[in-house]
């Protein structure tokens, strides 16, 4: 099922919400300070628990950190119910709330709801920190601007999207992941790559 960060400084909420997920199959990773944090790994995490009111780093500054690093949702837990704080956490790119306290039912029904909203985006986009394919569209996004692609040059970006930390030939992108017609061959390859690494230079993301 789904991995999921789970940020209270409460070891009673984090036990509470270990045991609720635990039981739908969810994997759960407990921290109890934001500065426990391992910014390396949290693109490894389907769904993430943010509490509000932590002592050192609050949860408002760990969501707009966090948000700058992963797509996924956030949830914000917190007894804050006042409109401006619940505003002022979906402007830091936040998901939703859920008020404490809470029940197990809304827990359960929230989380799974914000997971298949998730599975239906991604069986059409694929997303890195800050790029997506949008692949219905065919198109190659960076923080948000699309980058002017050729089909070809789509194609092979999409390939190596679709494969990630595997190294290919010229040979094997033109076989399984292009797509292009007959005539094409290793230079067309090697023409397209140059032309895909200059136009990410210009949206600085070379």
């Amino acid at each position: 099922m789904a991995s999921i960060l789970a940020v209270d400084d409460e070891a009673g909420i984090l036990d509470m919400i270990q045991s609720i997920l635990r039981k739908d199959g969810h994997s759960v990773t407990r921290i109890t300070r934001a500065e426990e944090i391992d910014y390396t790994k949290v693109g490894s995490f389907d769904l993430i628990l943010l509490d509000i009111m932590m002592p050192g780093i609050d949860g408002f500054t760990l969501c707009k950190k966090l948000r700058n690093q992963v797509d996924c949702p956030i949830l914000f837990l917190t007894a804050k119910s006042e409109e401006n704080s619940l505003v002022n956490g979906l402007s830091l790119g936040a998901d939703d709330y859920i008020c404490k306290p809470f029940g197990v039912m809304e827990l359960r029904a929230r989380i799974s709801a914000h997971l298949r909203r998730e599975h239906r985006e991604h069986s059409v986009r694929i997303s890195f920190a800050e790029s997506s394919f949008h692949l219905s569209e065919k198109k190659f996004l960076v923080r948000d601007v699309a980058v002017p692609l050729t089909k070809g040059e789509y194609e092979i970006c999409e390939f190596l999207a679709r494969n990630p930390g595997q190294v290919f030939t010229k040979e094997q992108i033109l076989e399984q992941g292009v797509g292009v017609d007959s005539e094409s061959n290793d230079s067309t390859i090697v023409t397209h790559i140059k032309n895909i690494r200059s136009k990410l230079q210009e949206v600085d993301y070379a």
